[in-house]
């Protein structure tokens, strides 16, 4: 017999287009997301998608049954999220979209003491930024503005990119280098060291070299982990670099696992905003949440 979550999982796949962003929007992990596709598959009997580097391009097959599903997928969606409204009035939901990495130094310690229901959502900034405005999320914690009138920002912290190392890591070489200001020699010093970046994420490196450097870095790092408190893991007590926001490793810098090589000669810093829509009926819930966050981040 089929099993409804598979489908769901099918959906999100067809919709995200890659295993890992389906895995994040359900909120599994992506070997999960792997068993229900080819259990999916076995059940109808044919290959739904093909691989194309991490695409997941949907095979013909695939797109009649995403046809044939996807209505009546929505419609048991909405009726299972109005049958939760209707039997918990008395603890409403909110849906925050954030990355996967600030939830873990952030929120993620507090959830169990919430007055409320909460949905995260992980994802790329600008389809959080589209769901918000859709009333899919309520509230979304971003480095980036969008430009629909509906939504409000508010400033609450910021974060530097940082060129971070191993405790074990030997860089005299290059603080000599960037303290003469020869920054080719620096550049291809750098270029010759053994790099940690994660899956399919490289706009940290990117800004940061290009801000330097004044050009793209033409290297791919090492090793590739699945996300930033991954990179920290495998940098501590260890060799190797990353470019990462210094607010994700503060606890590594200061007890001395891993440590900052350079802010750059021009700091590259992002500012951290809320978002959540102009007319919202949750204004106490996001106002709790947001005090959690500037009490941990501020």
């Amino acid at each position: 017999m089929v099993n409804l979550e598979w489908y769901r999982t099918f959906k999100a796949i067809y919709k995200t287009g890659t295993l890992t962003s389906a895995a994040d929007a359900l909120f599994i992990s992506q070997p999960g997301v792997s068993l229900h596709l080819s259990s999916l598959e076995s059940y109808v009997g044919y290959k739904l998608f093909d691989r194309t580097g991490r695409k997941m391009i949907p095979t013909e097959r695939g797109k009649i049954l995403y046809n044939a599903i996807a209505e009546g997928l929505k419609i048991l969606e909405e009726t299972e999220k109005n049958f939760q409204r209707s039997t918990e009035k008395h603890a409403p939901t909110i849906s925050i979209g954030m990355c996967f990495e600030t939830f873990q130094i952030t929120l993620e310690q507090y959830i169990s003491s919430l007055p409320f229901n909460v949905i995260i959502r992980f994802g790329e900034y600008p389809e959080m930024l589209e769901n918000l405005d859709k009333g899919i999320l309520d509230l979304i914690i971003s480095p980036q503005k969008g430009s629909s009138s509906n939504i409000t920002y508010e400033a609450f912290s910021s974060e530097t990119i940082v060129l971070v190392g191993g405790s074990q890591l030997d860089d005299s070489e290059f603080q000599q280098l960037v303290k003469q200001k020869k920054y080719a020699e620096a550049e291809s010093y750098l270029k010759t060291q053994k790099w940690y970046g994660t899956t399919g994420d490289m706009e940290h490196l990117f800004r940061f070299w290009q801000l330097n450097f004044g050009n793209f870095p033409d290297f791919r790092p090492n090793y590739i982990v699945p996300n930033i408190h991954s990179i920290v893991r495998c940098l501590s007590n260890a060799n190797g670099l990353a470019v990462i926001p210094d607010f994700l490793c503060q606890k590594e810098i200061e007890n001395g696992t891993v440590k900052v090589l350079w802010e750059g000669h021009t700091k590259l810093k992002n500012t951290l905003y809320f978002a959540n829509r102009k007319n919202t009926t949750y204004n106490k819930e996001l106002d709790l949440i947001k005090d959690l966050f500037r009490k941990v981040m501020m």
